[in-house]
């Protein structure tokens, strides 16, 4: 089973797959002229504004749902890992495919907002699988991304996440592992069953929280270390180049498992950020277009770097050559993953590291499981618009509480694994759906800035940009 899971991953992450992101994300900061810059500013004041409805949730509410998917055991132990094969150079590389993919992240965002409904129940439901039908006419690509989302976020994607927490707990506490897995199962359970908007409450309260703690832990190692800041610096973009002697021959490496890592981690281009995206109540789709491009900054350029910081700082973490030696070893004996983290944490609170990061992760994690569950469930809701289908949503909150159960107490390699395969079929199926389909964002971009240029809050009209079938927001011109 093993064996076949790494021999897809090689074929779907070929680096066809990591060209396309960096290339995608290149293009789009060229179409939209770099919008991550220019409207950075605009950015943070937009995640403030605006209500939750009936119908929706509040752009920060969309962004805490985005954030909750978006930060997990991939800033951590993904970090790490990165780190480990890459060498310091892969941080770089996690750098780069964030700040290219924030333009990504706006335009699969403002797609999503563009073509989202409202389901049996009255919440917007949006994404790939809805912009996809849409906008390009192809049911079969729709329904494919969405019967692959399904799969990658119920099943494969959560297990990694519960198999972080249930090692830290172990770790820290030596609790059993199938304790851990059945009380995460009891909580993702209650929190599910109350659907998008306890989901949305759940999240604005967990997230923020989770990351402030976890960046003032940071911030205090940078702090005690801040003498060699400016070395860090200097490793991190010769490795990225190939410039640094130690770590040249693994150039390859830096660069494949930095965007690997990377799109892991910020999900952009990936398709799962759009899903909260469409759920928020906005005046203008490139609204939330814009906060879902901020995310990716919060993500990668924050808390991942939070984490490189920590270990390249302390020195405790090793580089492996490629042929079962290393090119640097700080922490010998030591598998690659959280435990770097843990020991950069009992760097300044010694004996408390394993406490401190079972702690981190269980937040991190337990909060992407949930985004995870609302995005494969949004995916549900598409397959179930023409016939009803009850069955599956009470299927998929089985089988994401299974993956839980079974991640939890299988190995961390085949947990990654299976994530990997996830992320990158979805990565895949999007990202070709949006290069087809960017027009209609690119074209909400102008027409948002048009607005604000003449000075008056911006209200979206379709069809005066030329947008078809766009239906939620022909009927909201018409009623106001």
């Amino acid at each position: 089973m093993e064996a076949f899971i790494n021999y897809l991953n090689g074929i779907i992450w070929s680096s066809a797959l990591i060209y396309l992101c960096l290339g995608t994300g290149l293009y789009f900061s060229l179409r939209t002229r770099f919008l991550q810059i220019r409207h950075f500013g605009h950015m943070i004041k937009l995640v403030f504004e605006g209500r939750s409805s009936d119908a929706g949730v509040s752009s920060f509410q969309a962004l805490a749902m985005s954030l909750s998917g978006r930060v997990g055991t991939g800033n951590i132990a993904g970090v790490a890992t990165a780190i480990a094969i890459g060498g310091p150079g892969a941080v770089f590389w996690m750098w780069t495919v964030a700040f290219l993919g924030a333009s990504t992240a706006y335009i699969e965002a403002t797609l999503a907002q563009i073509y989202k409904e409202k389901d049996d129940n009255g919440n917007y439901r949006g994404g790939p699988a809805y912009y996809i039908e849409k906008a390009m006419g192809q049911k079969w690509f729709a329904w494919t991304f969405a019967v692959a989302t399904v799969i990658a976020m119920g099943f494969c994607l959560p297990g990694i996440q519960a198999n972080s927490i249930v090692a830290a707990m172990n770790n820290a506490w030596d609790i059993p592992a199938v304790v851990t897995a059945g009380v995460l199962a009891a909580a993702l359970g209650l929190i599910v069953i109350g659907g998008v908007k306890r989901i949305a409450h759940f999240s604005q309260v967990a997230v923020p929280v989770m990351a402030a703690g976890y960046i003032l832990v940071s911030l205090s190692v940078v702090v005690i270390n801040i003498d060699m800041v400016p070395a860090v610096c200097k490793l991190i973009i010769s490795s990225a180049f190939g410039l640094d002697a130690g770590y040249g021959a693994i150039i390859g490496m830096a660069v494949q498992w930095g965007v690997k890592r990377g799109v892991y981690s910020n999900e952009a281009g990936q398709g799962s950020g759009p899903h909260p995206a469409a759920a928020a109540e906005v005046s203008h789709p490139a609204k939330q277009g814009l906060v879902q491009a901020f995310s990716v900054y919060v993500d990668t350029l924050l808390i991942c770097s939070a984490t490189a910081f920590m270990i390249l700082l302390t020195g405790l973490y090793n580089v492996e050559d490629g042929s079962g030696g290393f090119l640097y070893q700080g922490l010998p004996g030591v598998d690659v993953g959280p435990a770097y983290v843990q020991a950069s944490f009992d760097t300044i609170l010694p004996g408390l590291g394993s406490s401190l990061l079972a702690i981190a992760l269980l937040f991190f994690a337990f909060t992407t499981i949930v985004a995870y569950y609302y995005i494969a469930e949004t995916n549900v809701m598409y397959i179930n618009r023409k016939v009803h289908r009850p069955w599956l949503a009470n299927l998929l909150k089985l089988l994401v509480i299974c993956s839980v159960i079974y991640g939890g107490i299988k190995s961390a390699d085949l947990a990654w694994a299976l994530g990997d395969v996830g992320v990158g079929i979805m990565a895949w199926l999007n990202i070709i759906a949006i290069i087809i389909l960017q027009r209609p964002a690119l074209a909400a971009l102008k027409d948002y800035e048009q607005q604000l240029r003449d000075g008056v809050d911006p209200q979206f009209d379709p069809q005066a940009v030329g947008i078809e079938k766009a239906d939620f927001w022909v009927e909201r011109k018409n009623n106001l």
